[in-house]
């Protein structure tokens, strides 16, 4: 009878063992960090960055799963959102990505380091892909805007779960982070003042269901009056283009969602823990 019961206790083991999600594993692969390859090539501007995500997360980054985002990486996104093009020595912002910790989705920024991009558009851009937990860390070891960090973050998200994030939707995300930042270089606005523009717009959008661009303009518009927000009418027309780029994807959103809510789902994880604590009692 004991033989009998070891070997169901084994097969058990076996079997949970393939549908415990990747992300949750151990830390290697909950905590995913991605370097720019600018800091990735260089020892001192590594160790800077790891020196904030350690006084950050009091964490020991030996085991933790390393990916490079190199400039081709970015510039497949940058290119075709905003014509720039970067080179191998240009891509300074690195991300750390906990699942560990996955209650609700927070991003902390260094804000010592990256000059625009902030906790808030990161957060409103992730929320835009689908993203709804973890705890996200950026840093460079040098003054940096931080719009090609977003690539990194998702690639985080990628490792940590092991589930994709359709390309139509990581384009969406981006292209709301560059035009962000251009529209906050453009104009005296600051970056809370885009931040909350676009967080209001893109929810009155998903609510009412709005696909028409001229409408989102005029929804822009009327927020910019009564905020008493100085930008363009260029700047209004890319962000209602990026905006309705988000709206038109909410079907690939919706799917990614889907897919890796399993994977973020912590009481899923703590049900098949209770479950293995039952075969031992």
């Amino acid at each position: 009878m004991r033989k009998i019961t070891i070997g169901i206790v084994i097969l058990s083991i076996i079997m949970i063992g393939m549908f415990i999600p990747a992300g949750f594993s151990g830390e290697a692969n909950s905590v995913v960090i991605t370097y720019g390859e600018t800091t990735h090539a260089n020892t001192d501007y590594k160790a800077n960055v790891d020196s904030f995500f350690k006084s950050q997360t009091n964490m020991d980054l030996k085991n933790v799963a390393e990916k490079i985002i190199t400039a081709n990486d970015v510039n497949k996104i940058s290119s075709t959102i905003t014509g720039k093009y970067y080179n191998s020595n240009q891509i300074f912002s690195s991300a750390l990505v906990d699942l560990n910790d996955n209650d609700n989705l927070e991003v902390s920024v260094d804000k010592s380091k990256i000059t625009t991009i902030t906790g808030d558009m990161y957060l409103s851009a992730l929320k835009s892909a689908g993203i709804t937990k973890g705890h996200v860390y950026v840093t460079s070891p040098v003054t940096a805007t931080g719009e090609s960090a977003l690539a990194g973050i998702m690639n985080s998200y990628e490792v940590a779960t092991d589930v994709e994030i359709p390309e139509t939707v990581k384009e969406a995300a981006n292209k709301e982070i560059y035009t962000e930042a251009e529209v906050v270089e453009n104009s005296n606005a600051t970056a809370e003042e885009i931040s909350n523009l676009v967080d209001e717009v893109k929810e009155t959008v998903k609510e009412e269901n709005i696909t028409d661009h001229q409408t989102i303009v005029n929804i822009i518009y009327n927020y910019t009056v009564i905020n008493n927000i100085n930008i363009t009418n260029n700047d209004i027309e890319n962000l209602a283009d990026s905006i309705e780029q988000i709206q038109n994807v909410q079907g690939d959103i919706n799917n990614y969602q889907a897919e890796v809510s399993d994977v973020l789902n912590a009481t899923d994880v703590n049900n098949i823990t209770g479950f293995l604590d039952g075969l031992f009692k």
